[in-house]
């Protein structure tokens, strides 16, 4: 698997509103503590939940590509569902995917999404109740509500293999789900913390682990990911979390962190 870095600016409460609606658990204050130092091996620039937001994103991007640090660009993963351009989205992360280290991590939306494709009369109301309507809309499908199955989700869910395509469906599939550079790990959504990294399972790094966030890690990584909104980026205690909420909030956001640990943050829409 491949990897990626993740940034955040302020020690600040982790949970916060969103986070709280989600269900994040404040810290044991009994717990060991982190003190261990960010040391990517390169520049980097982690990418926060995109969720189908084109213009924030395109935004941010050419902020980060115009860097004076020229970091490697990483994207977490959640690029489709409840914004409106979700294909728009993908078409220009399938062109950069690769060039100059730019990297896409799978998120648990690409997950479902893909799961749709496979078997939509299973688990069509659960991606279309993730936002997967939006999405359809973005390719012009519709015919479906969060309650379709059966018939009306398999046609929607050939009308969306043909609109992607097979080489579109292939990188969705083979996404890295983590990215490593020197005491960073960037993943989705979370990690075990009483597991190395590569044994960690797909899962945990798509969908998280309630002991993230609460127990630090031994290992000296910090880890970096998107999935649970908070309402402002956090970088504390080896976590940096950087979904702002970009379809809700109207605010996406990214961090530029450097091998000696400084960081830069960057964020449009706000």
């Amino acid at each position: 698997m491949k990897g990626l870095p993740f940034i955040a600016g302020q020690k600040a409460d982790r949970v916060g509103l969103f986070g709280k609606l989600f269900g994040r658990q404040d810290r044991d204050p009994q717990q060991t503590s982190f003190d261990h130092p960010l040391a990517p091996a390169e520049p980097v620039c982690v990418i926060g939940d995109i969720h189908g937001c084109l213009g924030l994103f395109t935004d941010l991007l050419d902020r980060a590509e115009a860097h004076a640090d020229r970091p490697r660009i990483i994207c977490v993963g959640d690029y489709v569902d409840r914004g409106e351009r979700s294909c728009e989205v993908l078409d220009l992360l399938h062109e950069r995917d690769g060039k100059d280290g730019f990297t896409c991590l799978q998120g648990n939306h690409e997950e479902i999404m893909l799961d749709f494709l496979t078997d939509a009369s299973g688990h069509g109301r659960r991606w279309l109740r993730f936002g997967g309507l939006q999405t359809l809309a973005s390719y012009g499908i519709g015919g479906v509500t969060e309650q379709s199955g059966g018939d009306a989700a398999e046609t929607a869910a050939a009308a969306l293999a043909e609109a992607l395509g097979p080489e579109k469906i292939a990188w969705l599939r083979d996404m890295p789900l983590l990215f490593q550079t020197g005491t960073l790990a960037v993943v989705h959504a979370g990690a075990d913390p009483a597991l190395p990294m590569e044994e960690q399972s797909g899962s945990t790094f798509k969908w998280g682990h309630s002991a993230f966030g609460n127990t630090p890690r031994k290992d000296g990584l910090w880890i970096a990911h998107g999935h649970t909104i908070v309402d402002e980026v956090v970088q504390a205690d080896g976590v940096i979390s950087l979904d702002t909420g970009a379809y809700a909030t109207g605010c996406l956001s990214g961090m530029v962190i450097r091998p000696d640990g400084t960081t830069e943050l960057i964020q449009t829409g706000k």
